[in-house]
């Protein structure tokens, strides 16, 4: 009899578990706009949609990029939607040692040529139009600091000039970049080289030598104060580069043929100068201009709700989102609480404009504490451990969906059930919320409750958010009528 009550026992529990993975799935899986779900259990579940308010803002925090981070030159020209990009990178490359002097007899020296090489990391936008790019040398009068961590997006802080080109202006053929370089010195691929003039390798190889600029680091310094890469804006171009100095990739390399024992046979040969992590200072400038683009249409300093709003990654825009109603909903279990946001395509030159200037791979969802002036995490939804943020189970990754006819529509997601529940039970605070494509930015940030009494600051950077100036998406509004950004409850009453 014993063994009989357990038997049932252990039917009853295998029943309670049916039922309650059932109710689970119904509740996950069902469909926008589905409303009343069937009762499972005699519980009423509902499904609704709250209003949301949108509008666009220019991001005013100082963007910055780390040595280690991949950087960008480049411009876009022709972007209707966003308007103009244009990206600059200032660095300075050392010898491996002091004093520095090149193998051999300096009288019998020959001078070969000189090459910048930058490791390329790929590109953003359209790689059909070659890029003009030209190396100029930085001016005295503007050195760079190791000192400085200098500003992306604020290029008019801390202006670097320039006294002239160091060659030619070379043209950069995109398609190419991944193939292989193989010759005596090289075996290697994603190179961009470009060529300087023989009087610039000259410099380097016959005027300098130990006893004048390459003595030590700081006399060098003094002598040359960098180089500067530009594209020339003013031809067409629409895509950006992507560079990173500490890769091996990344060096300025002179060629010369000499002989050290004064006989006939000459040995050719290359020396290296190359970005030193501890004393090479840089700064990677990005200029944004939304003149004359649909954008500037909608940035906006007011409160208007906009049906249409504008992701641009750093440095660049982001999104304000409020939901009037949320601080008086009724006291209700929160199953599901879903922020969905769509991209609107472009139905004037979708293949062109989408498939060259692609959305975000992240975008952050993120609180703004207007007591404090911060941004802070969605309360109890996005957490953050010593392997990271919860980006997978939070939401913010780039999903491509079928919408309203269009094939490939770039969405986001974001579950944010705990911060609403926290709402309507315990009466939290309702913030204004924030969508921004970050590459590295802070985040003022609080554990979940009951242990939301202490925070601290957490850093993103460019490997869990974007590149920099990687990205950029026009997104359905609140008040959109085809792509609407909303936030969707799943509930059931108390």
């Amino acid at each position: 009899m014993l063994a009989n009550f357990r038997l049932r026992l252990s039917h009853i529990f295998f029943l309670l578990i049916l039922f309650v993975s059932a109710a689970c799935t119904r509740i996950t899986t069902t469909e926008l706009g589905g409303g009343l779900i069937p009762i499972v259990d005699g519980v009423n579940t509902f499904d609704t949609i709250l209003e949301l308010q949108t509008d666009t803002f220019e991001e005013t925090d100082t963007t910055r990029v780390y040595n280690s981070d991949n950087m960008v030159i480049g411009a876009i020209t022709n972007d209707p939607l966003f308007g103009r990009t244009s990206a600059e990178l200032n660095f300075e490359l050392y010898p491996s040692f002091y004093p520095f002097s090149v193998p051999g007899s300096k009288d019998s020296l020959v001078v070969d040529s000189a090459v910048l090489i930058l490791s390329y990391k790929g590109f953003y936008g359209d790689s059909t139009q070659p890029l003009q790019v030209n190396v100029q040398e930085i001016s005295p009068a503007t050195p760079l600091s190791p000192f400085i961590s200098y500003p992306v997006n604020h290029p008019t802080v801390y202006p670097i000039n320039t006294i002239g080109s160091l060659g030619n202006t070379a043209t950069i053929d995109i398609r190419t970049l991944s193939d292989s370089v193989n010759n005596r010195y090289e075996n290697s691929n994603n190179q961009i080289r470009i060529p300087l003039r023989s009087d610039v390798a000259r410099r380097f190889l016959r005027d300098y030598d130990s006893t004048n600029a390459y003595r030590n680091d700081s006399t060098f310094k003094s002598f040359f104060k960098g180089f500067s890469v530009k594209v020339q804006a003013t031809n067409p171009a629409n895509a950006l580069l992507y560079i990173n100095l500490l890769d091996t990739n990344t060096k300025l390399a002179l060629y010369y043929n000499t002989s050290s024992t004064g006989a006939t046979v000459r040995d050719t040969s290359v020396a290296y100068f190359k970005f030193n992590s501890a004393a090479s200072a840089y700064a990677n400038y990005i200029v944004r201009n939304t003149a004359g683009a649909e954008i500037n249409n909608h940035i906006t300093t007011t409160s208007k709700p906009d049906s249409l709003v504008y992701v641009q990654s750093f440095p660049g825009t982001y999104v304000r989102i409020r939901i009037p109603n949320l601080q008086g909903l009724s006291n209700r279990i929160i199953h599901r609480a879903e922020l969905v946001a769509e991209q609107v395509p472009d139905d004037n030159n979708l293949l062109t404009l989408d498939r060259y200037f692609q959305a975000p791979r992240l975008l952050l969802l993120s609180a703004y504490d207007s007591a404090k002036k911060q941004k802070r995490n969605i309360p109890n939804d996005y957490l953050v451990s010593t392997q990271g943020p919860n980006t997978v189970d939070f939401g913010g990754f780039r999903t491509f969906k079928t919408v309203n006819g269009y094939d490939r529509v770039a969405a986001y997601n974001f579950i944010i059930s705990r911060y609403i529940q926290g709402i309507v039970t315990r009466k939290d605070s309702s913030f204004t919320l924030r969508l921004s494509a970050p590459s590295n930015d802070s985040l003022n940030f609080t554990p979940p409750y009951p242990n939301n009494l202490v925070s601290q600051m957490y850093y993103l950077n460019a490997a869990v958010g974007n590149e920099v100036a990687n990205g950029r998406v026009r997104l359905g509004g609140g008040t959109h009528s085809r792509f609407r950004m909303r936030l969707r409850l799943v509930y059931s009453k108390l």
